[in-house]
C-alpha cells in the first residue's frame, strides 16, 4: 500500500485529501505544518507528499528542499491557492513532481497522484 502525507495548514484540505485518497487504497497521513510533516517523515517512510506552498511556520519551498535533501526518492506534489508560473517553475526545478492549484476536485487529485505513482 502506498503511503501519502498531506502537509497543509488548512484542515479542510487535509480532510478532503484523506477522504478522496483513502477509498482508493492509499494510506494517508496528515500534518498541519511543515515542522510536523518533517517530524513524521523522520519516523516513517512515505511514498508521496502533498505539500502546501503557503504555511505560517515554514513555507512549502523550504519544506520541499528539506525533503528532497533528506529523502530524495520521495515524490512531492505542491498544492497552492497562490499559483504563479514563476512559483510552479521554481518548485518543479527544486524537484517537485507536479503542481495542483486550489481548489482542486477529488478527480484532479486522484489523477495527479496516480500519475506520480505510474
Amino acid at each position: 500500500m502506498k503511503k501519502i502525507l498531506v502537509i497543509d495548514d488548512e484542515p479542510i484540505v487535509r480532510t478532503s485529501c484523506v477522504r478522496s485518497l483513502s477509498p482508493e487504497g492509499y494510506e494517508v497521513k496528515s500534518a498541519s505544518s511543515g515542522k510536523e510533516g518533517l517530524e513524521l517523515l523522520e519516523n516513517e517512510h512515505v511514498d508521496l507528499v502533498l505539500l502546501d506552498l503557503k504555511m505560517p511556520d515554514m513555507d512549502g519551498i523550504e519544506v520541499l528542499k528539506k525533503i528532497k535533501n533528506r529523502w530524495p526518492e520521495t515524490k512531492i506534489i505542491m498544492i497552492t491557492g497562490y499559483s504563479t508560473v514563476e512559483t510552479a517553475v521554481k518548485t518543479l526545478k527544486l524537484g517537485a513532481f507536479s503542481y495542483l492549484e486550489k481548489p482542486f476536485t477529488p478527480d484532479t487529485l486522484l489523477e495527479t497522484v496516480k500519475e506520480a505513482f505510474s
